[in-house]
């Protein structure tokens, strides 16, 4: 009896069995299977979207965003989503098996292109105008171009734009300055909301504190800009964009560490006060405190920072529509580095070497609209900046304030688009150096008009002039202009022309003036830098029948400087000598940029420039130090849906660049080699709402020390105890000092940083 029921048992599993088998089989030869997605925009996720499978079966969305089309047989399929406000998309996919497809829709609202070059830009003519119809050409970058390399400040995240330099002008302290197109760091005006408040001190000290978290987009100029924004926009401009409120997430938060033991952490959090306003407020923390030494010369490789980020801004609704916002943000960082052993019972001691930064900012920015039939928007802003630093035994104390005050009218008639404006900018500067015996004011009212001549429906012509009246300096005219010549949608050509000027504020600007050994020697009254610029761009635009996207950018440039206050290194190499040019000095080069959008899985953006810059006195051609001769990024991005996964693939080249030696016994290398910096990062969303991303930085282990004896000179005598000079002043060699060396830590042309992991995560609740 028990044998026929186990019979029995067998049997009826074995059936079972056949009858899964055979099920599975019939699934499997009729290729059914899913087909599951999420519809969103700017990582906002939409309910009620209607999508359609084959133009015949339809589904929507769900209160997440997500659409599913189950038991859909094997072949080609169309699916096409509809929304209202939104571009229509449609999308191919080829069902070959049973395994379960993931098919996400980015929509792109009606009024934007695809590849987002019709997006709306501010920055090139100072209003709101399409990126495609400005005269004047102008680079965006959005938060997602920088979370493919994730960096702990908008300085850093700025290396993976072509022609765009972060540099760094000390081994100790890690302070840098930003370079366009091979120009130093100040002649790059970095604007916050378009207010001018990122000057003199802070362009040395302050641009690392500015965070992730408050960012909406960059926008970015190459070449002149002076006739609309003044001094400093020689080279070009740098316009950093906050959120606007109505726009951010109700909560977010980003943090991540890597294997140094940097922690960094970005907070927003967005209220609404009634009908009345709208808060968004950004904090962002920082630190790093594991002092490395890994290329034994007992000093740290990298700057230990502490620092915090506090951003509050407020979006107020008026019954006009008209704008009125306010924005402030308080900054604090505490850095050092130097000899291993230092502590703080060290600071401005000479027992111990360290330089170290505290740094207190506060800033305050506005807009309103005025309540009149005329478009009439009146913007300001306020700086404090206070320094307190001291390198080695030198103390430097100074502070900064700025405010600035600007009114502009927007007209427009028949085919003129006019813009008249009127500007004052007040400066106080004060220091402990001998430069600066008492405060430095500086008063600078200043007038300005644009007019945009729309000549035909292909052609449009921008004329403009500034008129700035220094204090110090006197009566200062910039004009300017600007063609566009739209040969047909996908092919634009530009070309601008204008004057630059700038004013040398000289100890805020160069550190080398500060640190190391060198004497600072400036040889006459330093007058203003006046330059002459003119550039060329064309723009040429692909669409392809498979829905791929290909945009191929190209720039001619030319800046030619009457005078320009280049810091000399050579003539002495005991000292930094500072003059007026006599004769001229000149950047001139091309680059090119070409971005690739291959269906729904591959992105890259990849781009090269090509830099002569020199100066020329006396018939003698000179190159300046840390301007490299060509430079290229890249960014290629894969996404696999199914896996919830995307790969980024990131990095920078940069030619050999002319180091400051300290003369012909110095054993260093007068030129850099070419170098790279590869970063890898993979980013899992599989959890709605939230990303984990984790990858190396750096992957060819690259360090500036390779290659060359030693980075800082004399590290082992910082403060040149055993340093022997003769009558003359110039350093005498001896047996323990065989190459005539002084303590000199500005031999620095990239990060010391070298491999390294990093993870962190991100997630944003609306």
């Amino acid at each position: 009896m028990s044998k026929n029921i186990f019979k029995h048992i067998k049997i009826t599993i074995v059936k079972k069995l056949i009858l899964v088998a055979v099920v599975f089989i019939c699934n499997f030869l009729n290729g059914q299977t899913k087909i599951k997605g999420t519809i969103s925009s700017d990582e906002i996720t939409f309910e009620n979207v209607e999508v359609t499978l084959n133009k015949s079966l339809k589904s929507k969305t769900d209160s997440d965003g997500n659409y599913l089309f189950e038991n859909i047989a094997n072949g080609s399929h169309e699916i096409t989503v509809v929304f209202e406000g939104f571009q229509t998309q449609k999308k191919r996919i080829s069902v070959k098996d049973t395994s379960e497809i993931t098919l996400n829709f980015e929509l792109i609202p009606e009024k934007q292109k695809k590849n987002e070059l019709d997006e709306i830009v501010i920055t090139g003519t100072l209003k709101p105008v399409s990126r495609l119809e400005s005269a004047v050409p102008v680079e965006v970058f959005k938060p997602t171009f920088f979370k493919k390399n994730p960096t702990v400040n908008i300085f850093d995240a700025l290396q993976n734009v072509n022609g765009v330099r972060p540099q760094l002008n000390c081994n100790i302290c890690n302070t840098g300055d930003i370079h366009i197109n091979g120009l130093e760091g100040p002649y790059t005006l970095v604007l916050i909301d378009g207010m001018p408040i990122v000057s003199g001190l802070s362009t040395v000290y302050g641009l690392s504190g500015i965070p992730n978290s408050l960012l909406e987009r960059i926008e970015v100029v190459k070449g002149p800009a002076s006739s609309l924004y003044g001094s400093e926009a020689v080279g070009g401009l740098i316009n950093i964009i906050t959120k606007n409120s109505k726009n951010a997430p109700t909560f977010s938060v980003d943090g991540f560490s890597t294997g140094w033991g940097e922690a960094n952490l970005d907070l927003g959090a967005k209220a609404n006060l009634g009908n009345t306003a709208s808060v968004l407020t950004g904090v962002n923390y920082f630190n790093y405190s594991k002092p490395i030494d890994n290329n034994d010369d007992n000093f740290t490789d990298v700057t230990l920072q502490d620092r915090i980020s506090v951003f509050q801004k407020w979006n107020f609704n008026r019954k006009s529509k008209k704008i009125f916002s306010l924005a402030g943000r308080y900054f604090y960082e505490d850095r050092w580095g130097g000899e291993m052993q230092w502590r703080k019972k060290h600071r401005g001691g000479s027992e111990v070497y360290g330089e170290s930064i505290y740094t207190s900012r506060y800033e305050f920015i506005g807009s309103y609209e005025l309540p009149v039939k005329e478009k009439m928007l009146f913007s300001f802003s306020y700086t404090n900046h206070d320094q307190n630093s001291v390198y080695g035994n030198t103390p430097y104390l100074a502070k900064q304030n700025i405010g600035f005050g600007q009114l502009t009218w927007d007209k427009r008639l028949k085919n003129h688009d006019f813009l008249f404006g009127t500007a004052i900018r007040y400066q106080l500067y004060d220091d402990n150096t001998t430069a600066t015996v008492k405060e430095d004011k500086t008063w600078i009212p200043s007038l300005f008009v644009q007019d945009e001549i729309h000549l035909a429906e292909k052609h449009s012509l921008l004329l403009g002039a500034r008129y700035d009246y220094n204090s110090n300096h006197g009566n200062i005219f910039t004009p300017r202009l600007a063609y566009k010549w739209k040969i047909n949608n996908n092919n634009i050509l530009r070309l601008n022309a204008g004057t630059g000027f700038r004013v040398v504020n000289l100890f805020t600007e160069e550190h080398a003036a500060l640190t190391g050994s060198r004497d600072v020697i400036v040889l006459e009254d330093l007058k203003p830098e006046r330059s002459y610029n003119a550039n060329i761009n064309l723009l040429k635009k692909w669409y392809l029948k498979d829905g791929s996207f290909m945009s191929w950018e190209n720039a001619v440039w030319m800046t030619y400087f009457t005078n320009s206050i280049i810091p000399d290194y050579d003539t002495n190499p005991n000292q930094i000598i500072y003059k007026n040019l006599d004769g001229y000095a000149k950047s001139s080069g091309f680059s090119s940029n070409l971005d690739l959008i291959m269906g729904n899985e591959w992105k890259a953006s990849l781009g090269v420039t090509y830099m002569d810059v020199f100066k020329n006195e006396n018939g003698i051609k000179t190159r300046p130090v840390l301007t490299e001769k060509f430079s290229g990024t890249w960014s290629v991005s894969y996404a696999i849906p199914k896996w919830f996964l995307t790969i980024d693939y990131t990095g920078n080249l940069y030619g050999p660049m002319k180091l400051p030696l300290l003369g012909d016994l110095d054993p260093r290398k007068p030129y850099s080699s070419t170098y790279s910096i590869q970063n890898i990062q993979f980013t899992v969303s599989k959890i709605k709402n939230c990303e984990i991303y984790l990858g190396i930085k750096n992957l060819l282990d690259w360090t500036p020390n390779k290659g060359t004896p030693f980075i800082i000179a004399r590290s082992n005598d910082p403060f040149d105890n055993d340093v022997v000079y003769d009558n003359n002043g110039n350093v005498v060699p001896t047996q323990n000092n065989p190459y005539a060396l002084t303590f000199d830590p500005s031999y620095v042309y990239g990060p010391n940083q070298g491999i390294r992991s990093f993870i962190g995560i991100r997630y944003s609740l609306y």
